[in-house]
């Protein structure tokens, strides 16, 4: 494996970049002018990118694909980083979501002790399990749109953790052998359909398209020393609204795996999103929420960062 490789595929250019170590990193990305869909790997952060779909029929033009490869296909990949392969300008690509289609997004909830304690709620007993659609899904610089039917969408920055590996009734102790990687999440959440209407269930409030932001890339698990370390933060036009750390994971990821996999099989692209700290604006007093014009910004300690426009669904195009 390379010291911080990053996974991603993109649309125009699905790409993931990993910090300038002076190491590669895993990338996916598409040609800009020609309109493809590739996988690739990342020289640098925010350097040029190696093309490896089109590179060899053995890799996929996207991350899912590439994971169920397992560990051959990555090696494989390894190999041809080491030819000096074809490079392609940064300039000339978008970066996607790191993930796309994947069969399932899990969420967890109440997962941080400093949430908790913001709510003057008890920590939870279990892990607090919801989901949402992968139709949700959009990349870094694309809209999230407020839906004509809701007024209070929300902000929470989480730490995503995907698959590689699939496993059912994975234990604690071997659970981050299924992990590929690390990427920034945002769980945008309509919290009057969250909490107020449609029983009071999560599914809905959390799942309209544009829901979930992924990015700017997936950073290999090797690239992290201590994912349970790492400061996370949101801002909301530049002002600073969530500023906490992973440490304040009430159940850590291998604890989460556990737990979900009794019930699910986890499969390779699988997106775990783990759980928000406390500052999200439903919370405050008064509540504030996003609105149309507004920019949102989630970083995460040697991941990334990434950042999206909020537009009403009237002024989307692809809403229409």
């Amino acid at each position: 494996m390379l010291a911080r490789p990053l996974l991603g595929t993109t649309l125009a250019h699905q790409i993931h970049c990993a910090k300038d170590t002076g190491i590669p990193t895993w990338a996916g990305g598409n040609d800009v002018h020609k309109k493809t869909v590739w996988i690739g790997v990342e020289l640098k952060d925010g350097g040029d990118i190696v093309n490896l779909t089109d590179a060899n029929t053995k890799f996929p033009a996207n991350m899912v694909s590439f994971l169920k490869g397992g560990e051959a296909l990555l090696h494989e990949a390894e190999r041809y980083l080491e030819m000096k392969p074809d490079i392609v300008p940064r300039c000339s690509v978008k970066l996607l979501s790191p993930i796309t289609n994947p069969e399932k997004v899990v969420c967890v909830g109440l997962n941080y002790k400093d949430h908790c304690a913001e709510q003057n709620r008890p920590l939870p007993p279990e892990p607090l399990i919801f989901s949402k659609f992968p139709s949700s899904i959009i990349g870094d610089g694309e809209s999230i749109v407020i839906p004509k039917i809701s007024n209070s969408v929300d902000w929470e920055v989480e730490l995503g953790v995907v698959i590689g590996k699939s496993g059912k009734h994975i234990e604690a102790k071997t659970a981050l052998d299924h992990v590929a990687g690390y990427t920034v999440a945002h769980d945008v959440s309509a919290r009057d359909w969250q909490l107020q209407r449609n029983g009071q269930q999560c599914l809905l409030g959390k799942t309209f398209d544009t829901f979930c932001p992924l990015g700017p890339a997936l950073i290999t698990k090797e690239s992290l020393t201590n994912p349970h370390n790492l400061r996370l933060r949101c801002f909301v036009n530049n002002k600073l609204m969530q500023d906490s750390c992973t440490a304040q994971l009430v159940f850590k990821i291998e604890e989460c795996i556990e737990w979900i996999s009794q019930f699910v099989t986890l499969e390779p692209g699988d997106v775990i999103l783990t759980g928000s700290p406390p500052g999200s604006g439903g919370f405050r007093n008064p509540p504030e929420y996003m609105k149309p014009g507004d920019t949102v910004t989630c970083e995460i300690e040697g991941i990334g960062r990434i950042t999206n426009p909020v537009v009403a669904e009237d002024d989307n195009p692809s809403m229409k």
